[in-house]
């Protein structure tokens, strides 16, 4: 917190921006060849910010062009790991020269509380930037069982060019996720941020290349579906990572298939669940990261614990304990430090969300806090809502709605929490809390999620992997090594060490 500066001075900063608008590709700024933009917005303000270049299906054949230039060069591709290493941690370190404009560039084009750009956002951006730095020399090649004379050798090698869709609820550490491990394989990447958050995506581009990151590298293109398509049919991009809808994610799969079965890595939607047995122990500690799950990032995250499965037995309790804690989590302009929520990204997004509140109540579940947008100037803000007596038929209690709403589902013992929390068809993240270790190892074996924590709400961190199950994701995973390897591609090479005659060998 102490690096937190004051809403004056991150107003100063908004104030004084110079915004970025143009394409980054081939290591420099660029219309549109069509000549197109679209607005971005302050969804705080609904001011429009700046005009970005639309992109499209001709810009993307350009920054493949000259992405695969750099990488048969090998100007990256070849590069000694240790250099992509230094290269790197000076980005790293320019991110955090600049972390402060860069935080306020986040929550002005996102809606995002400021509080969460400088203390969450950036620090494990520069992490996970640093993270995949420091991996890039230290992942060692393979060699495979054999007899004395002959040798098999198992290399990696990076895939060539890589695409990264990203999402809008995390622009900037969603492309840490994706570009950093791609980056360090050795890979040259074309970024597709969301175009309603684009405009960190494209100084970063730009700070990369005053790292040292080469022409062609790190490329970045706004834009919408036109944009996405002609990524997903591109027959010279070799992989893609995409964060975001199960619809879409549906739809690049379609685009691999269509044309070159480049390897999809998706990580899809979530309806995420906080399962409370009756033995839970220190309320206040599961009542606060309850609120926490559910509210982070004005529950526009996959990994929301949108939905709280609670004992009978403590339910009342619980309840009394998070509606104590939500009065310190006041909704506000984003620029305010003391706010914990902001606004939602976009009039559409927001309109969505107050949809799903109105069909809660009409469905009949029991509303006791808030459901109605604030009225702040001209922005889009909705405050914590939460609904009881929530079924599990409702559509509350099944589809995503990626906005602060928490829906609790009585039950009265673990087997049937258990069951409510997988009669889901997605499966990216569980919270369990009881004080029986025994019973929460087993639970969260049970519990279909691809990341379960147990008494608190986690994510994990750099090391762990992430990503789902069920409709909430497929192949591959971001963070940890793992995230490393699937920017990769294996080879074998075999060795015949013997002195016999190739008659021989083949007897």
């Amino acid at each position: 917190m102490s690096d937190l500066l004051t809403q004056e001075e991150y107003q100063a900063i908004a104030d004084s921006m110079s915004f970025p608008a143009n394409a980054y590709i081939n290591g420099k700024y660029m219309a549109a060849k069509s000549g197109k933009t679209f607005e971005t917005v302050n969804p705080a303000t609904g001011a429009v910010l700046a005009n970005i270049a639309d992109c499209g299906a001709e810009d993307v054949d350009y920054a493949v062009k000259k992405a695969r230039q750099t990488f048969e060069r090998g100007e990256w591709s070849k590069l000694h790991p240790r250099e992509r290493k230094r290269t790197l941690i000076k980005f790293t370190k320019l991110i955090q020269r600049n972390r402060h404009e860069l935080a306020v560039l986040e929550s002005i084009d996102s809606g995002k509380p400021i509080s969460d750009c400088a203390n969450l956002d950036l620090p494990e951006t520069i992490d996970c930037f640093a993270w995949y730095a420091e991996a890039a020399d230290k992942m060692y090649q393979q060699m495979s069982p054999t007899t004395d004379d002959a040798m098999g050798l198992i290399v990696r090698e990076p895939m060539g060019v890589v695409a990264c869709v990203l999402p809008w609820n995390f622009p900037m550490l969603m492309l840490a996720w994706k570009v950093a491990p791609a980056l360090a394989a050795g890979n040259s990447v074309i970024v597709k941020p969301a175009p309603t958050t684009s405009m960190t995506a494209l100084r970063l581009a730009e700070l990369a290349a005053e790292a040292g990151v080469p022409a062609g590298a790190l490329n970045v293109l706004a834009g919408g579906a036109e944009v996405g398509e002609a990524i997903g049919l591109h027959p010279d991009i070799n992989a893609m990572a995409f964060t975001g809808s199960t619809a879409v994610g549906r739809k690049l799969l379609e685009y691999s298939a269509k044309s070159n079965l480049k390897r999809i890595n998706l990580e899809l939607g979530g309806k995420s669940a906080s399962v409370v047995f009756s033995d839970a122990e220190h309320l206040d500690s599961v009542a606060a990261n309850v609120v926490y799950g559910a509210f982070w990032n004005m529950g526009e995250n996959c990994t929301a614990n949108s939905r709280l499965i609670v004992n009978r037995a403590i339910k009342a309790d619980l309840l009394a304990r998070i509606q104590d804690k939500l009065r310190g989590w006041p909704t506000g302009y984003p620029l305010d430090p003391s706010n914990a929520l902001g606004a939602m990204t976009t009039k559409l997004h927001f309109d969505k969300v107050m949809k799903y509140i109105k069909l809660g109540k009409k469905e009949g579940a029991t509303l006791i806090l808030g459901g109605e947008p604030l009225k702040i100037g001209d922005g889009l803000y909705i405050p914590p809502t939460i609904f009881d007596d929530v079924t599990p038929d409702m559509t509350i209690a099944r589809e995503e709605i990626f906005g602060p709403v928490l829906t609790i589902l009585t039950v009265d013992n673990d087997e049937e929490a258990i069951l409510l929390a997988n009669d889901s068809e997605y499966g990216l993240q569980g919270s369990i809390y009881t004080a029986n270790g025994t019973k929460a190892l087993r639970m969260a074996r049970e519990l279909q999620a691809g990341t379960v924590s147990i008494n608190c709400y986690s994510e994990g961190d750099i090391t762990t992997p992430f990503g789902g199950y069920k409709l909430s994701g497929l192949s591959g995973r971001d963070n940890s090594l793992q995230a490393f390897e699937q920017y990769t591609q294996t080879k074998t090479i075999w060795i015949d060490l013997s002195d016999r005659p190739l008659d021989e060998t083949l007897d």
